[in-house]
């Protein structure tokens, strides 16, 4: 599994939500200027965000978006499902997108490697929350320097 620019995004924007007082309502303006995400890329997160139920929104005056529940509720592995999609490494081994591989009954790879990386991955991102991305807003830490990090296909 790698993170994505989209996955760091969502991390830096929800650790911001989780911050704020719970029943404010924080239009995306003051997200993308908190975050310095780039507000239009900010509104196609939060709408992916929005569409799985990690955070709720609210058109109109005084409306905007907030976290859906508290943020020690909000697991790491519904963030990157509701960014990314699957967190299996194939879909012959996952879980809610399985699709049925015609080897699955003798690959033996498949029923150890690729169903422990699987295994390993949902704990790691179960075990975790949103809480531990408020922990480092609230303590003023970004993850824009995090982007520079991220591991390109073939390198």
């Amino acid at each position: 599994m790698r993170l994505s620019a989209t996955d760091v995004y969502a991390f830096q924007a929800l650790g911001f939500l989780g911050l704020q007082e719970a029943g404010r309502w924080i239009a995306s303006e003051e997200i993308s200027e908190a975050t310095g995400i780039h507000r239009p890329y900010l509104v196609r997160i939060l709408a992916a965000l929005s569409a799985k139920g990690v955070v709720k929104s609210k058109k109109g005056i005084g409306g905007g978006y907030a976290l859906s529940r508290r943020p020690q509720l909000i697991s790491l592995c519904e963030v990157v499902r509701a960014i990314d999609g699957p967190v299996a490494p194939l879909s012959c081994i996952s879980l809610n997108w399985h699709e049925a591989c015609p080897e699955e009954g003798r690959c033996h790879v498949r029923a150890t490697v690729y169903t422990r990386m699987r295994d390993a991955m949902l704990a790691v991102l179960q075990e975790f929350s949103v809480d531990d991305l408020v922990q480092d807003a609230r303590q003023g830490v970004g993850y824009g320097h995090c982007l520079g990090h991220l591991l390109k296909p073939g390198a």
